[in-house]
């Protein structure tokens, strides 16, 4: 298969697991009187809400390299991003969306919920369930905020590096139409990277203060972002 294909096969098969976490729980709770969850329930979706969220950061970082590639060196592009590389960028992303995920959830069972139990959120995210534990939950959030920066300085470098190159050999090339069709080879993939890590860094990296806003911003780059990628990739 393509490079880019199989790029994208795997994305959307990320963002229906992404949306999939949350989105049934949700209709229930907007069609239902009854408006709750088990602990075991709450914590396996922060659990795999986190999984796919942390793998589709590392995913569109692995797709930046894939557009600098075909740009950059069209001639080679097949040679660059052969099968054995995708593979490996695919199962890194899985692999680090589960670790970042495990140490995460792991530690929140150090923590106590024996007050409030109202969830002042769509669904059960790790910031969103800090502000009702009874002991200190300072540790779980530097915690979470170190390791989405971790992750962060992990794959915003290789996203950088891959668009400074391509803006850098699409403003070399002499013509106009040239430049149009460089610029549409990876506009759709800056497009989708610019709503997912600007709402996500702003929900994970920014302290939690339980605000309309952030629930906005979580069902954002969580379904709306999800749904809208396979529009954003249609149009070129």
């Amino acid at each position: 298969a393509h490079p880019m294909y199989f790029l994208l096969g795997h994305l959307s098969f990320l963002d229906i697991c992404f949306s999939s976490v949350t989105m049934p729980k949700m209709l229930q709770n907007f069609l239902s009187q009854k408006k709750s969850i088990s602990v075991s329930g709450c914590i396996t979706q922060s659990f795999f809400f986190l999984l796919s969220g942390c793998a589709e950061a590392s995913l569109l970082s692995a797709m930046a390299y894939d557009r600098y590639a075909a740009v950059c060196h069209p001639l080679l592009y097949t040679v660059v991003m052969n099968r054995p590389l995708c593979t490996a960028m695919v199962g890194a992303a899985w692999v680090m969306g589960f670790l970042n995920s495990l140490v995460n959830n792991l530690f929140i069972h150090k923590l106590h919920f024996c007050g409030s139990n109202i969830i002042a959120h769509f669904c059960c995210e790790l910031p969103s369930l800090f502000p009702l534990s009874c002991t200190d939950p300072t540790a779980n959030e530097f915690l979470l905020s170190g390791s989405s920066a971790f992750l962060g300085l992990l794959t915003l470098p290789l996203i950088l590096f891959s668009y400074s190159r391509i803006i850098s050999a699409i403003l070399s090339i002499r013509n106009s139409e040239g430049q149009g069709k460089a610029f549409s080879t990876c506009s759709s993939h800056l497009t989708v990277v610019l709503l997912f890590y600007g709402t996500a860094l702003f929900r994970y990296i920014s302290p939690a203060s339980g605000s309309v806003l952030e629930r906005v911003v979580s069902v954002q780059y969580s379904v709306i972002t999800s749904l809208l990628n396979p529009l954003i990739y249609t149009l070129r």
